[in-house]
């Protein structure tokens, strides 16, 4: 195994080590951004050490695509958080309305019902 490659291995390992360590040390389930950033980042950096290797630097490589993946992870599943907040938001008017729903036709119910008696 030639240089580039062992080089290569220690820099994914390296930054498999550190997104594991990162999130254990979270405290509590990891967001849909942060989520996002960690594959963004082991991605980047593995397509950068890749892309790295081929032109004889595949830490710099895996740095550099490591670096821009998490930046695009993080921005891509900011956005999928905001959508996903969005939707329980409206999920919650929805069960709101529903509640007053059934608490109106209950209301028509027992007017109905009063209305027969007279």
């Amino acid at each position: 195994m030639d240089k580039s490659k062992k080089l290569l291995k220690r820099v994914v390992f390296i930054a498999v080590s550190a997104a594991l360590i990162s999130a254990g040390c979270a405290g509590g389930p990891l967001s849909t951004r942060e989520k996002a950033a960690g594959i963004g980042t082991l991605g980047g950096a593995a397509a950068g050490g890749i892309i790295g290797s081929v032109v004889g630097r595949p830490a710099a490589g895996a740095l550099i695509g490591g670096g821009l993946g998490l930046g695009a992870g993080a921005l891509i599943g900011d956005q999928v958080q905001g959508q996903e907040i969005q939707n329980q938001r409206q999920d919650q008017q929805i069960r709101r309305n529903q509640t007053e729903l059934d608490r109106q036709r209950q209301e028509v119910d027992r007017l109905k019902r009063q209305q027969t008696e007279y």
